[in-house]
């Protein structure tokens, strides 16, 4: 069997915003598309957590992660991440328990440990930057709600006594504590691939079987666009590459423009050098050249899923590069 056709493929869905429309559109557009990958396959469907972002519509993930499970049957439903800092852990406990007792058995939980975009979301967030350091206790204690360990004599219900698999999004630190802790990790991204396989080596040597997982449990993460040509797959990613552009040199994250849009702009060298650095290294091409990329990619890693978290403006061009992704992966 093919390193690709033992692979599950899932996919994080980031509630995109685009130029001209509206939040309300796009999270449809994200509860619609979750439908659409379910009945291709995909075993998981994740959604995000940003605030304040005017090109991320996907604010309260577990909110609409109930609205994604709610409009699908089978598939994997889940977040890509809760940011833990953000929030107290008994209260992500019980928004767990809740999903995990209305969708039995197809509840994931993916934590990260980002704290706001900028100093303004972090102020009306009520956390600043060192939040972040104490992840590893937020995690113990969100996981100790669940097995009805808290010392303060409370219980999270009706998350006491439920399995929610955990998922450590691994930046900077996360390999290591998803390794300390014992738990499946989503690493990124798919352009570095040295620091990505640096982080993956770690977590292998230093993970400590856990009640939650008996073995190391490695999910990478990335962009990956399909197409019927390689200079079709290319436009599936400028309107990305752009807001990551702007976000560079603007310090806002705008929604995304047309791909023909982006084409047509007048660019500084400092714009033009991230723009052109964010469609760098990305696993986009025909179905064959994708097909070799990961191919390459998983056998280098060993990971057992990939995680694909492209976004662009086209969701119909996004649909379908999903489509042609399904396809290759599935035989």
């Amino acid at each position: 069997m093919s390193a690709l056709a033992a692979t599950r493929f899932s996919v994080l869905d980031r509630s995109r915003t685009r130029e001209g429309g509206t939040n309300a559109q796009a999270l449809q557009d994200t509860v619609g598309m979750a439908r659409e990958l379910e009945g291709l396959g995909y075993h998981r469907f994740w959604v995000s957590e940003h605030h304040g972002v005017p090109g991320v519509a996907g604010s309260a993930p577990t909110v609409l992660a109930a609205a994604v499970a709610a409009a699908t049957d089978t598939i994997r439903v889940g977040t890509g991440g809760v940011m833990l800092p953000n929030h107290q852990p008994l209260v992500v406990a019980e928004q767990f328990g809740v999903l995990e007792s209305l969708f039995p058995g197809r509840i994931d939980m993916g934590l990260g440990r980002s704290v706001g975009f900028t100093d303004g979301v972090r102020r009306a967030l009520g956390r600043g930057k060192d939040d972040a350091d104490d992840f590893a206790g937020q995690l113990e204690e969100l996981l100790g709600w669940f097995r009805g360990t808290s010392p303060t004599g409370v219980h999270a219900r009706p998350a006491e006594g439920l399995t929610v698999p955990p998922f450590v999004l691994a930046m900077g630190e996360g390999a290591a504590i998803a390794a300390r802790a014992g738990l499946p990790m989503v690493i990124g991204d798919l352009r570095n691939r040295e620091k990505m396989q640096r982080g993956i080596d770690h977590y292998r040597e230093h993970f400590r079987p856990s009640d939650w997982a008996r073995e190391p449990y490695v999910v990478i993460s990335g962009t990956v666009a399909v197409a019927a040509t390689p200079e079709g797959a290319r436009r599936l990613l400028i309107p990305e590459a752009w807001s990551m552009a702007h976000s560079r040199t603007h310090g806002t994250f705008p929604p995304l423009p047309p791909a023909e849009r982006v084409e047509a702009l007048p660019m500084t060298a400092k714009e033009r050098g991230f723009y052109e650095a964010g469609l760098a290294g990305q696993i986009a091409g025909t179905e064959e050249q994708v097909a070799h990329e990961l191919e390459t990619v998983l056998k280098e890693t060993g990971a057992q899923e990939v995680l694909v978290t492209t976004s662009t403006y086209d969701r119909e061009a996004l649909l379908d590069s999903y489509r042609r992704l399904a396809a290759i992966t599935s035989g």
